[in-house]
């Protein structure tokens, strides 16, 4: 697995870098626009979380559900979205009544723009009312190492109240379509990135399970070799002792 692994990772980490320009160049965007997430009551966040559905990969998916706890502790009525079985059946245990929507047979190959495209349309099709979506998935550091990061996709309202949003001459009847192809922009973004962590803590964890078991079994062959030989020191010294007690008869 540990081989296997290693020969996904480059296909991965290629794919991580064509999402990236994607999804920065969405956020450019809002950041020029100076977008920021709308305020009002009966308004709700949304969370997307962003796994998959394999395991033997560390704690990848564990920190992400982690996360998603110390975001529901600061607001409790959101709502989750799941991306992977993984994190649903985390989540399920303690956060079942916030999960709205989840989506299965995810991550089995490097994700396409595709699939975040069908991802961002049921989304959109949730009834609720949400001042903005977050999505939370693992950012890709190094080969060694990944940390949960949150970026904002934002709503149509919050779009139309940006400060510099008429900078960019966007007609009203484009704007649905601009909010859901940039929420498939970050989603692109965020399913190549969790890909790409998972593939590599997979391979670091394969790693890991190789190099104990090798400890495990030298481990055991000194034991082996140490009780091997205590049994043979006691029969010598019963042929010894026997022997010794002959000659004095």
């Amino acid at each position: 697995m540990k081989i296997v692994a290693s020969t996904k990772l480059t296909r991965a980490q290629r794919a991580m870098a064509e999402s990236r320009t994607y999804g920065e160049t969405s956020n450019k965007i809002f950041e020029e626009a100076e977008t920021k997430p709308t305020e009002g009551e009966g308004k709700k966040t949304l969370f997307v979380v962003v796994s998959s559905d394999k395991g033997l990969c560390g704690g990848v998916h564990s920190g992400l559900s982690r996360a998603t706890r110390r975001a529901l502790e600061k607001e409790p009525n959101a709502d989750i979205a799941i991306i992977g079985d993984k994190c649903k059946a985390q989540l399920s245990r303690g956060n079942s009544k916030n999960i709205v929507l989840s989506f299965a047979n995810i991550g089995k190959d490097v994700p396409t723009f595709a699939d975040a495209s069908a991802i961002a349309d049921q989304i959109s099709l949730l009834p609720g009312d949400y001042s903005s979506i977050k999505i939370l998935y693992n950012k890709f550091l190094n080969a060694q190492s990944y940390e949960p990061t949150t970026v904002d996709a934002f709503s149509e309202e919050a779009i139309t109240q940006s400060a510099n949003f008429s900078a960019f001459e966007v007609d009203d009847e484009e704007l649905p379509h601009l909010r859901e192809y940039a929420l498939s922009n970050s989603l692109y973004w965020a399913l190549a990135e969790g890909h790409a962590c998972e593939i590599s803590a997979r391979r670091n964890a394969m790693d890991n399970a190789s190099k104990n078991a090798g400890d495990m079994i030298d481990r055991f062959q000194i034991l082996f070799n140490r009780t091997r030989q205590a049994v043979i020191t006691g029969e010598l010294v019963e042929i010894i002792t026997g022997a010794t007690a002959s000659e004095d008869l």
